[in-house]
């Protein structure tokens, strides 16, 4: 019974939370479309068949469809849900044109797609700013309570007492962003400059590699100073203070992500880390029993993920659409019909592989492939 509810408070915050963020995404196309003048003529939460919606005053169908994977704002000109151009846009008489996504300005078109990741952006922004008026902050002073023995910060000369400033030049204010850096950067040198007696000290630390398990049962490889700190505190903040302090976790995210990318990349980080639908599903559940500000905290997460991953230079995504206007900036002109249609096709074989990979990921980290090979062995 335990695992039934277990299973289904996973599937009902998955659900919950990916509307929220597919919502949030899809607004940010609708409401720049709408604003440079362009017919919207779905709205859809989900892809396949519709499951039930209703049209406005505008023409426009809002619907939930049946795979709730996605979303997408079908604009008039556009051929299919990825916004390729139709075929028929040569066509179209002069009040058509005016309201065709495709015959806007390069600007206007450009705005319409960065629009969908931008609005993901400020959505975490302002959700984590008004976390942080209302429930407060999880605020810690970023100074040493305790250094371990043989410990990478006892090697680096950190003592207790001392208040570190800054890592790698970017400036530290609360214990969490020590962590948040260090964790990401495992037998990586960093520059770190601490206050000690009235005097900044320089000092090079490499944070010793370790591999964690959480309670999810992933395996993780972080990197560890060895320091301690005092008790966790929640701070609340006036707005301005609190919306400069979401402008600032935002940017730990996006920096976070891209050094976890790059680490993939250069193979010192495991590509078994990367996560797709079955996993996030389970850490929604998991997140959502811990209480609400974390699943909002995670749901803020995930929507700067979503907007990062819409700005990749692939074809099928925003990023790819943003890469063609960019060639066409460039040009001149747009690129043809038939290097357009290959692009996509490329975009959605990329898309299609790292989302078949990421859910292979999945099947390995929830055991289900050991689970079969089980039964066949």
């Amino acid at each position: 019974m335990d695992v039934l509810g277990g299973f289904w408070t996973s599937v009902l915050a998955f659900l919950v939370v990916l509307t929220v963020l597919v919502f949030v995404h899809e607004l940010g196309h609708y409401l720049v479309a709408r604003r440079n003048g362009v017919r919207i003529e779905v709205f859809s939460i989900g892809f396949g068949p519709e499951l039930f919606g209703f049209n406005d005053r505008a023409g426009t169908r809002w619907k939930f469809s049946a795979l709730p994977l996605g979303g997408y704002v079908k604009m008039f000109g556009d051929a299919d849900p990825a916004s390729t151009p139709g075929a028929h846009l040569t066509a179209m008489s002069a009040d058509e044109r005016a309201v065709s996504f495709h015959h806007k300005r390069l600007g206007q078109r450009a705005a319409v797609v960065a629009a969908g990741p931008i609005a993901n952006f400020v959505f975490s922004i302002v959700v984590l700013a008004v976390l942080f008026a209302t429930a407060g902050q999880s605020f810690t002073p970023a100074d040493v309570g305790g250094v371990q023995p043989g410990s990478a910060a006892e090697r680096a000369g950190l003592q207790p007492g001392d208040l570190i400033l800054s890592i790698d030049g970017a400036g530290i204010q609360r214990f969490e962003e020590i962590r948040q850096i260090v964790s990401i950067k495992p037998g990586e040198t960093l520059r770190m400059e601490v206050e000690r007696e009235g005097r900044v000290v320089t000092l090079d630390a490499t944070p010793d590699a370790r591999e964690m398990t959480d309670r999810l049962g992933n395996t993780h490889r972080v990197g560890q100073l060895g320091i301690t700190r005092g008790s966790v505190d929640m701070k609340r903040h006036d707005p301005v203070t609190a919306v400069w302090q979401a402008g600032r976790e935002v940017m730990g995210m996006i920096t976070g992500t891209f050094t976890a990318l790059g680490q993939m990349v250069e193979g010192s980080r495991g590509t078994e880390e990367l996560g797709g639908p079955l996993r996030i599903a389970q850490m929604s559940g998991e997140v959502a029993q811990s209480g609400w500000y974390p699943l909002v905290w995670f749901m803020t997460f995930l929507s700067v993920n979503l907007g990062l991953i819409n700005l990749f230079p692939v074809p099928m995504l925003d990023g790819g659409h943003l890469l063609f206007y960019g060639i066409e900036a460039l040009r001149g002109r747009p690129l043809g019909a038939r290097a357009q249609e290959y692009g996509f096709r490329i975009g959605l074989a990329l898309v299609l592989t790292l989302m078949v990979f990421a859910t292979w990921n999945d099947l390995v980290q929830l055991r289900v492939v050991d689970f079969f090979r089980g039964l066949v062995s």
